[in-house]
């Protein structure tokens, strides 16, 4: 696989009149993810607060449950992807995971211990398990090969704006409620379930010849092994970015750890996915047309520049500062990630890949939400940004020296 060449040449003109070209699927997914996500950041905007706080959960306690969390999303998504391939529908299963998703919201506000916190997280990241992988396959199945990079940009685009609108609710209801966590949670409520009603009522899963010409797919070794090389180096790359990238919540911590006001510390979410939603469309479009290399390392530098700045934060308008690096660096690895499993996956095991390459991610954010968790409580917020500037630079130096064989180069879909 050679990262260095264009992902899809023949796409060069693929931004162009991008608008016009995809599906209103697409925008339907993008919007039925933008409401989910003002739901769930709101909350998540507010939870490691919460716990901290008001039902005084130690850091590496906070750490556990973000961890273990999106590693059940990601153990679900495997599961979920592969059923999608086997059944040839992704969309029940997309809609029963934003269901459940939904359901779990009211859990939140009504929680007196970290164990309610924890059920709720559970069933929400369950949710989000079911939905991801099917979800994902289903923009593949939508649009043609060279717009999958724009699609996936949008639809994450608008999921980000989600992302920055749920923790600017929670700055603005947090005044309005005086600083009343549990009423705040309580609005989290409804843009959860009308997300569910647009996917029902808008949504029309496409009729897919690539699932019905050939037989089911089942969960045996032999069809795992039709998942090539290019997959499981993507496989492996999406695992390395995670590890050097933990969960969201210490940016929330580490706001207020430099003296952000407990009703504001949403506001780092909202700078984050504002960056993120501004260039996740433009990265994506970009992913049709660049070299991955080019776009991974750009993305790496620039989680390093943000877990530097986060390190040495004295105020929180640094803290900030390496919020929107952080946003930066999201928006042009993960669309691009989500397009080289479609790009690299046989259409008949999309699901599954989906459902694998999430899954082992899940398992690397674990495990990094852990160790983060841990070196805060040991050694202070900055030895926790400063370990994930050193694995991210670790992982751009690997990125570097990489150098494809010339069969796999030769076999490359132009990665």
């Amino acid at each position: 696989m050679d990262l260095s060449q264009p992902n899809n040449p023949e796409s060069t003109d693929s931004a162009k009149n991008i608008d016009r070209k995809l599906p209103g699927g697409i925008w339907v997914l993008g919007f039925v993810s933008m409401f989910m996500d003002i739901s769930s950041e709101l909350v998540h905007s507010l939870l490691p607060i919460f716990m901290a706080t008001v039902l005084g959960a130690s850091m590496v306690t906070i750490g556990i449950v973000e961890g273990v969390a999106e590693g059940v999303a990601a153990i679900t998504k495997m599961f979920s992807g592969a059923l999608s391939d086997y059944f040839g529908k992704r969309k029940f299963l997309a809609v029963l995971g934003y269901a459940l998703g939904a359901i779990s919201k009211p859990i939140f506000p009504l929680a007196t211990t970290i164990g309610w916190v924890f059920g709720a997280r559970f069933v929400d990241r369950i949710g989000k398990g079911i939905r991801g992988a099917p979800r994902d396959a289903l923009v593949a199945d939508i649009v043609p090969p060279q717009l999958r990079g724009a699609a996936y940009g949008l639809r994450q685009s608008l999921d980000s704006a989600g992302a920055f609108v749920g923790p600017l609710f929670a700055v603005v209801f947090m005044i309005w409620f005086a600083n009343d966590i549990k009423a705040v949670l309580w609005i989290a409520v409804v843009p959860a379930f009308f997300a569910v009603f647009l996917l029902i009522v808008a949504l029309r899963e496409p009729e897919s010849s690539e699932h019905g010409a050939g037989p089911r797919i089942h969960l045996t070794l032999t069809d795992a092994k039709r998942l090539s090389l290019q997959y499981w180096l993507v496989v492996t790359l999406g695992a390395v970015f995670t590890l050097a990238r933990f969960s969201e919540a210490f940016l929330i911590l580490r706001a207020q750890d430099v003296g952000l006001a407990i009703g504001y510390t949403p506001a780092i979410m909202i700078v984050m996915n504002i960056a993120y939603s501004i260039f996740a469309y433009p990265a994506g479009a970009a992913a049709d047309r660049l070299p991955a290399r080019t776009l991974l390392l750009f993305g790496l530098w620039v989680l390093v520049a943000a877990d530097v700045v986060l390190a040495i934060a004295t105020s929180p308008l640094i803290a900030f500062i390496g919020a929107v690096f952080w946003g930066l660096h999201m928006a042009l690895t993960q669309g691009l990630l989500t397009k080289l499993v479609a790009d690299t996956a046989p259409a008949e095991l999309r699901g599954t890949a989906f459902g694998v390459f999430n899954l082992i991610s899940g398992g690397a954010l674990l495990l990094a939400s852990v160790i983060a968790g841990s070196l805060w409580s040991l050694f202070g917020a900055s030895a926790t940004f400063i370990a994930g500037a050193s694995f991210a630079t670790l992982a751009a130096i690997g990125l570097l020296l990489y150098r494809p064989n010339p069969r796999a180069a030769r076999d490359s879909i132009g990665m």
